[in-house]
């Protein structure tokens, strides 16, 4: 456990960034799965706003570096080569 004040305050510090990581990984995770869904149901204008509204937020966690920024233009790239992909 931690010792000294400084010790204990990082610790606090390290928890509360974690629990504020998860929540931003849970979110790219879900906007993910919901344009996946909508891609799944065959609509390709509802998964072309889909893809647009989950740009941001997949954007927002690469800007952070919560995730790499290889790992999310991949995801997005091929969310929209599905789409094109889509008749």
């Amino acid at each position: 456990m931690a010792n000294t004040a400084q010790a204990r305050k990082r610790a606090r510090q390290a928890e509360a960034t974690r629990m504020r990581n998860a929540s931003l990984k849970s979110a790219l995770r879900t906007a993910v799965k919901k344009v996946k869904k909508v891609i799944a149901s065959g609509d390709k204008a509802a998964a072309t706003k889909a893809m647009q509204e989950s740009q941001a937020v997949i954007d927002k966690v690469a800007d952070k570096k919560i995730v790499h920024k290889n790992m999310v233009s991949r995801t997005k790239s091929r969310l929209s080569t599905a789409i094109k992909a889509m008749a």
